[in-house]
């Protein structure tokens, strides 16, 4: 009773504002239009009409009001009670943004951002997203983060990223929450601190936001800050894949196909999977190639499940290049091309990835679609090795060169080469040819790094922040870590 009440008595109020407003509004009176314009396009007092918006939002612009003029951007932008005109939208907003509007300001920026009525401008988005940061924005302050963070308009730096994304968070900007949670996740301009991570990527789902609702997913189903929770991850990966998500489609297929958190459900696992691939992630187009290849909640289709792989392959995913090299060895889908399938290794190989890099070396041993190579078999057991890669290890071990390896090494690191002296940290670090020594390992690792190896800086940050070879001392950590990102 008492709730209808007060929304009786707020719809009371409202109407007698109407009126006011457009009485004064007829009288010329631009501030008040363009608070007219408001109570049409939200239905505030009276019923909704964005056309008379539209038109009192016009007089209130070009009466000179600031506010008028952005929200007639708005009109243009989003064809709210008129035909949609990107270039008009850009010039309003322009106007606006000139005129001090710091809300014009971060929408002038998106405009040269992305190309919106006018031609893509990334120096100018920075500027003018700079302008309404410093003037209160926080959506613009969370763009400036964004900006800082990938180089967009200006140099890279993720320590301005992260404090533009803490001011931005902390104003209640959930697009700013969740990438202030990503910095805390990935270390990214601060310390990495996982509880924080989970505490802003919280904030951020329960908003709304539908990455934030996937991040947070993922912190309970790995324990990311938190405890592990499979049934918490498969209710917000849900919602994030309800929202449109394609990398909680995605998860929530794989929850579907494994029993995470739900019943397990191929069908479902099968249908979410087709959403995110069709959506155009990479993990779900290779997630959903398998499906087809083993008849996972679907029939069994080995043309599809080439298709797919091959998708997933062109978009960088090394799962997807490794199924399409295996799908090429055997035949899968396709006509049988070892060559082929060689090739697929080697763009793996060379991209980083370990498994590929081992799958490489047995391609050179065995001589599968390439000339039988033992030396080069040996190189690439030793790259997938130092990626962590067990099996290249084993092979290295049977070959009994461990010892070879840190003669090479040490060669190599007492005549100056900076990544010579990184891998012989490695070995003194995991006992490759020596006994394990981690104070040994960080001296090589400081050689390695004040001779300006990108990978000897991360090890040396790595040595600091966990304490190896070391006092534990996280700021060295930080200030390493970030060193080697830049000289990457």
């Amino acid at each position: 009773m008492l709730a209808r009440l007060y929304s009786s008595a707020i719809e009371n109020l409202e109407e007698r504002k109407f009126k006011k407003y457009l009485k004064s509004a007829k009288e010329g009176n631009v501030k008040i239009q363009n608070k007219l314009g408001k109570c049409y396009r939200d239905g505030l007092g009276v019923t909704k009409d964005e056309e008379k918006a539209f038109q009192w939002y016009l007089k209130s612009a070009e009466g000179g009001s600031i506010p008028g003029q952005y929200n007639l951007g708005d009109c243009y932008r989003d064809g709210i009670g008129t035909i949609k005109d990107e270039k008009k939208a850009f010039q309003w907003y322009k106007k606006s943004a000139e005129g001090g509007s710091i809300s014009g300001q971060y929408s002038l920026g998106d405009c040269y951002r992305n190309g919106i009525g006018t031609i893509k401008d990334e120096k100018k988005a920075f500027q003018w997203y700079t302008k309404s940061a410093e003037g209160g924005s926080i959506p613009g302050q969370s763009n400036l983060g964004d900006c800082y963070r990938h180089g967009i308009g200006t140099i890279k730096d993720e320590g301005k990223a992260y404090q533009w994304y803490m001011k931005s968070a902390e104003g209640g900007s959930i697009p700013g929450q969740h990438n202030l949670g990503d910095c805390y996740r990935d270390g990214i301009g601060t310390i990495k601190d996982e509880k924080k991570a989970f505490q802003w990527y919280t904030k951020s789902a329960e908003g709304g936001s539908i990455p934030g609702q996937y991040n947070l997913g993922d912190c309970y189903h790995n324990g990311i800050g938190t405890i592990k929770d499979e049934k918490k991850a498969f209710q917000w990966y849900l919602k994030s894949a309800e929202g449109g998500n394609h990398l909680g489609q995605n998860s929530l297929g794989r929850c579907y196909r494994n029993g995470i958190g739900i019943r397990k459900d191929e069908e479902k696992a099968f249908q979410w999977y087709l959403k995110s691939a069709e959506g155009g992630d990479s993990k779900g187009q290779s997630n959903l190639g398998y499906c087809y290849e083993k008849g996972i909640g679907t029939t069994k289709d080995e043309e599809k499940a080439f298709q797919w792989y091959m998708k997933s392959a062109e978009g960088g995913n090394h799962e997807g290049q490794h199924n399409i090299g295996v799908c090429y060895l055997k035949g899968t889908g396709t006509v049988k091309d070892e060559k082929k399938a060689f090739q697929c290794y080697m763009e793996l190989a060379e991209g980083g990835d370990s498994d590929g890099q081992y799958s490489l070396g047995c391609y050179y041993q065995h001589g599968i679609g390439t000339i039988k190579d033992e030396e080069k078999a040996f190189w690439w057991y030793l790259k997938s090795a130092e990626g962590g890669n067990q099996n290249a290890r084993n092979e290295i071990e049977k070959r009994k060169e461990e010892e070879k390896i840190f003669n090479w090494y040490l060669k190599s690191a007492e005549e100056g080469n900076s990544d010579g002296q990184n891998k012989l940290g490695y070995c003194y670090l995991l006992g490759i040819g020596t006994t394990n020594d981690d104070e040994k390992a960080f001296q090589w690792y400081i050689k390695s790094a004040e001779g300006g190896n990108s990978g000897g800086q991360y090890s040396l940050a790595n040595c600091y922040f966990h304490g190896i070879g070391t006092t534990k001392d996280e700021m060295k950590a930080l200030r390493w870590y970030v060193k080697s990102s830049k000289d990457e």
